[in-house]
């Protein structure tokens, strides 16, 4: 059963359990088709979208007890949705599992933090302020279970979303590569954010 977190006049804001896994799917590839088909050669994402956004992927994701998802809505269509990682340290580790090559880290690690990492918005959400409310409710998440701070990883030639969260409170504090193999090579670089709570 869903759980209201949030509403305001046209915008509603509930978190998602298993059953949503398909309504997720539809969501997160229209999401990425909208927005980052540029990212891949011959502006495939097949792969990667059948990778991360199959029903049986997200059903896993959404079984998880670390891991959040709330899905932003209008009542006529699905906006977007935040996935976060409840607790999740800022920590070389932490964002550099084997799908990545480390590059320049300089990270100041932080034991108690929760990872922003997902926020996928459709074009027709874009300027109404639901990338913003979603990440608040990741602030009030942290909050709420006393963490230091929140970090996401960003692609660092996306100039437009480090402003919105340079806006929101973040800093960069460090820096990596993606080695997705059929990403354009000029287009896996990542920044680190981090948004310090206390």
């Amino acid at each position: 059963m869903q759980h209201l977190v949030w509403k305001e006049q046209n915008l509603t804001i509930t978190q998602l359990t298993t059953a949503d896994a398909k309504r997720l799917s539809v969501l997160a590839n229209r999401a990425y088709l909208d927005h980052y088909t540029h990212l891949w050669e011959n502006s495939d994402t097949t792969w990667y979208r059948e990778k991360s956004f199959n029903v049986t992927q997200l059903q896993h994701e959404l079984s998880d007890d670390n891991a959040r998802f709330f899905i932003a809505t209008d009542g006529a269509e699905d906006l977007g949705f935040l996935k976060v990682n409840l607790f999740k340290p800022l920590s070389i580790e932490n964002v550099a599992p084997p799908i990545f090559t480390n590059t320049k880290f300089n990270i100041a690690e932080i034991p108690n933090a929760l990872e922003l990492e997902r926020i996928y918005l459709t074009k027709s959400a874009q300027y109404r302020g639901i990338g913003r409310r979603l990440t608040e409710l990741s602030f009030d998440l942290a909050r709420a279970r006393g963490h230091d701070a929140v970090w996401l990883k960003v692609m660092d030639t996306n100039d437009d979303t480090i402003r919105f969260y340079e806006k929101m409170g973040f800093e960069k504090c460090g820096a990596m590569m993606l080695n997705f193999e059929k990403m354009k090579p000029i287009l896996r670089g990542m920044f680190l954010m981090k948004k310090t709570l206390i």
